[in-house]
């Protein structure tokens, strides 16, 4: 049995040390607005934020995660995740949608932590995020809106 605090609560999952974060979140606590794309921290498409920060969820065992983890459900919350999701609501960025979810979760850390970035600090900040139907400039336009 682990304890984990995700989104803002206590929360306990019966799984192994070496499982995923990732698992947890979906299979165990029912969150599954974290997405599995490619299983080797390459995609973005399970990123979520520990103590703010973007970690891929997919290659991050439970027993390494000392910290608050915010996922997709609750970024909303957060002063930049809401502007970050009005900003992709009002530029219609979503094509299929399914790596938006660790789109929004990086673009939302970034703006946390540079609310004015310009297109190197995106470039930087949302490198990994990968994305089939290739809305990265409607994900750019969004984030400087945001």
């Amino acid at each position: 049995m682990v304890s984990l605090k995700v989104n803002g609560l206590s929360v306990e999952a019966n799984a192994t040390p070496d499982t995923p974060l990732l698992w947890v979140l979906r299979d165990h606590l029912g969150l599954t607005g974290t997405k599995f794309g490619c299983g080797i921290g390459q995609c973005g498409a399970c990123t979520v934020h520990l103590d703010g920060n973007p970690v891929r969820s997919c290659v991050l065992p439970i027993s390494a995660v000392k910290g608050e983890i915010t996922t997709i459900e609750a970024v909303g919350e957060t002063a930049a995740g809401k502007r970050v999701q009005a900003a992709w609501l009002s530029l219609e960025v979503v094509q299929c949608g399914y790596c938006q979810s660790g789109q929004i979760m990086s673009a939302a850390a970034l703006i946390a932590g540079n609310p004015r970035p310009n297109d190197k600090d995106i470039d930087a900040a949302m490198s990994g995020n990968l994305c089939r139907c290739c809305t990265y400039p409607r994900i750019r336009a969004a984030i400087k809106a945001a």
